[in-house]
């Protein structure tokens, strides 16, 4: 059921029945991948029950609202185990914060309620988040959740290196226009990382220093030479078979040239990040919350002056320049009692508000979800988000809600694996990704 067809039924609910029902009310959030920095995830929702609690107050109205909340999970397996196990024995917290990407599994065991059947999208302050983000969390036309944050996975690069293999300070500066505009392109990265390499400024296979592990940011590199992940038309996942072998052999020619080490898949993250974050990486890609580790931990106390990010290049003439977000959401689950469902949501669209986001987009190193963000002095003043946001967020897109979306995505690492360490050739990957995703897709993938 839609908004307008609920909508009077949820505004008198808002304004006499709910009170009236569940004077006292707790509300449970469950937050996954958090830790201290992303405190408001669930502080936010705490802040939004006070005000809640406060206007219904000065209405003559009793409304009590408790909300507890959780994030000490081993990890995302264990937090998505929980939400699932809760979900079937009927104790599923109130709302959770988790991936986009189980908007579409969720959504069909029928853990989740859509968020249209409870919020205006059209009112304040839905309409003002990015419409990007908003698609990202709906699935099959149904908007099941609303952003909770954003991020972007932008290429990397040491400003001191640059100059090392012939760049001045214009040029380095000129970069992130010259990616956007596709003149900068990936061939260009393996150029620079094999001078910086042959020039003795990095060690071998530093020169271009990707990620050491499977996750959203490979897709960037296939969307590079023009991939495409899923049609538009149908919703079915898409193989462009000369995309994604451009793409493994992008990688393949990175470990001959010298630039990317061979048995680099694996290597320990903490090792990664103080090596990207002091200058022994000459170029590389991570996540725009990889600033607060930097700056932090790393001990990287001139981020600007030492570190230039840009969009992923493009790879070639028929892919384009790109970014990937994978923002968590704000879900509300089924619960046997309506109203509960109801507080749920208001209390996500409180939360959702400019000023309450930017406290957990500054405090955690995230990027805003709303356009309004840039005028809260929190988030404007805050130079890492003001920039990362008018480079990123607007060109961002994201992985697709699909249920066949996670076969899909370890098939892809597996066969860059297998092209990256030498098992196979580019074309041969291919193929082995071809007949594995048709036998496990069949009619729910179109090959090109």
């Amino acid at each position: 059921m839609s908004f307008k067809s609920r909508g009077a039924l949820a505004a008198l609910m808002l304004s006499a029945a709910v009170p009236a029902i569940a004077e006292d009310v707790t509300i449970t959030v469950w937050a996954g991948g958090s830790n201290e920095n992303d405190m408001y995830r669930i502080e936010n929702i705490r802040i939004a029950a006070d005000l809640l609690m406060q206007e219904a107050a000065i209405e003559g109205r009793a409304l009590n609202i408790a909300v507890e909340g959780k994030r000490d999970f081993g990890g995302w397996e264990e937090f998505k185990q929980g939400v699932t196990l809760a979900a079937e024995a009927g104790t599923a917290p109130n709302i959770v914060v988790t991936s986009h990407l189980d908007i579409a599994p969720w959504s069909q065991a029928g853990y989740i309620v859509p968020v249209e059947d409870y919020l205006d999208l059209d009112a304040w302050p839905l309409n003002d988040i990015y419409p990007n983000l908003l698609e990202i969390a709906a699935y099959n036309g149904v908007q099941w959740g609303v952003p909770q944050d954003a991020e972007s996975r932008p290429f990397f690069f040491w400003k001191d290196t640059m100059r090392a293999i012939g760049y001045i300070d214009e040029e380095i500066d000129a970069i992130p226009e010259k990616v956007a505009a596709g003149e900068y392109t990936l061939q260009n990265v393996l150029e620079d990382a094999k001078k910086a390499v042959d020039m003795g400024v990095v060690e071998p296979g530093y020169g271009f220093y990707p990620r050491p592990t499977n996750g959203p940011d490979w897709a960037q590199f296939y969307q590079s030479f023009g991939g495409v992940l899923e049609d538009s038309e149908t919703g079915k996942l898409v193989l462009d078979k000369a995309a994604m072998q451009a793409f493994y052999q992008f990688f393949a020619d990175a470990v001959e040239a010298g630039v990317t080490r061979k048995n680099h898949i694996g290597t320990d993250f903490g090792q990664w990040y103080a090596e990207v974050a002091n200058g022994k990486a000459a170029l590389w890609h991570g996540g725009t919350w990889h600033y607060a580790r930097y700056t932090s931990v790393e001990g990287n106390d001139d981020f600007f002056g030492t570190i230039g990010f840009s969009l992923i290049p493009a790879g070639d003439e028929n892919g384009r320049p790109n970014t990937i977000t994978q923002p968590l959401v704000y879900l509300i689950t089924d619960q046997e009692n309506d109203d509960h469902e109801e507080i749920a949501a208001q209390l996500v669209k409180i939360a959702s508000e400019p000023r309450l986001n930017s406290m957990h987009a500054i405090k955690s190193a995230h990027l805003g979800i709303s356009k309004q963000q840039s005028n809260i002095e929190l988030y404007a003043n805050d130079r890492w988000a003001a920039e990362a946001t008018d480079m990123l967020l607007g060109n961002a897109n994201a992985q697709p809600n699909n249920l066949n979306y996670g076969v899909y995505s370890e098939a892809m690492w597996a066969g860059l694996e297998s092209t990256w360490t030498g098992v196979t050739t580019a074309a041969e990957a291919v193929e082995a990704l071809e007949a594995e995703l048709k036998a496990k897709l069949g009619d729910e993938l179109i090959v090109r």
